[in-house]
């Protein structure tokens, strides 16, 4: 649901762009079957940079939007890596043999990105959820991070002292249309229907002039969401689906990669050795203090 844009644009519409990934649509099928990412006979002792189908020899060519939003890339820049995802795609490359000055970064649209088709790209780390119906058109690593969804409202409502999700069982809440966002409003059961928005830009504005209570977004983007772009906005609370998996990002492959097996088989090693756990303390640490409401 991104689209590439230029520098010109305001940054409401700005925000359009850097949020619609984050809650990314859902589908009739479910999320894709994240166990069959890595074939157990892939080990990185068979994953090394010298002997990878890359498209620059000796180069891991990496795609994300344009602009990069943070948390995720930090001054717009993925090849300085900071932000989370750009630390993420360092990390992996480092467990594939490639040296930082061997990461090639190059542009690519979110829309772009998850057609099937040839890639201008080796991988692509850019907030896509995990889904079976994109599964389709591309490959998927294993998740490298799973996303909590945040309730944000207005400073000084009373749903902003939410101890649980009973407690806004009476609230006017919005997310944006055909979203895992949405979907897990069905956990808050509010005792009206949800207003469904075209984009998070919209629900976030629809928030902002009192036509909602509240909105559920992903966690990352609720954060972005109250510290820049909101006034008087807070994060009510979190919570993880209890049905079903949570919302899953994995990095995105032309489908039928060779490379799909070692990109998941660095992932894993990541997750194993504590590095992701890592990147996600110190470039999101600030959801770490959003209380979780049940």
């Amino acid at each position: 649901m991104k689209i590439t844009t230029s520098r010109g644009l305001t940054t409401i519409a700005a925000l359009a762009l850097a949020l619609t990934a984050a809650c990314a649509p859902t589908d009739s099928e479910g999320e894709a079957d994240k166990t069959k990412a890595t074939p157990a006979s892939t080990s990185l002792a068979d994953c090394q940079a010298a002997d990878l189908p890359v498209l620059a020899d000796g180069k891991l060519t990496v795609a994300t939007d344009d602009p990069a939003f943070e948390p995720w890339f930090i001054d717009d820049d993925p090849s300085n890596g900071k932000g989370f995802e750009s630390a993420v795609a360092y990390a992996v490359a480092d467990k594939l043999g490639f040296a930082k000055g061997d990461v090639t970064w190059v542009k690519a649209g979110f829309n772009q990105a998850v057609q099937a088709g040839k890639k201008n790209f080796d991988v692509d780390i850019n907030q896509f959820s995990i889904t079976a119906d994109r599964a389709k058109a591309v490959d998927f690593s294993s998740p490298y991070y799973s996303a909590a969804q945040g309730i944000i409202t207005l400073e000084g409502s009373k749903y902003a002292k939410a101890a649980s999700l009973a407690d806004l069982k009476d609230a006017k809440i919005g997310a944006q249309i055909a979203t895992t966002s949405l979907e897990a409003v069905k956990q808050i059961d509010p005792s009206t229907d949800p207003l469904v928005y075209d984009d998070t830009t919209k629900a976030a504005q629809a928030l902002q002039n009192k036509q909602v209570d509240a909105i559920v977004a992903d966690l990352p983007t609720a954060y972005y969401l109250t510290a820049a772009e909101l006034d008087g906005a807070t994060i009510a609370g979190q919570f993880q689906p209890t049905t079903g998996e949570s919302e899953q990002f994995g990095l995105l492959l032309a489908k039928g990669s060779k490379l799909t097996p070692c990109v998941s088989a660095a992932v894993d090693a990541l997750a194993d050795d504590g590095t992701l756990a890592e990147l996600e303390k110190e470039w999101l640490s600030q959801a770490t203090d959003v209380p979780e409401l049940k």
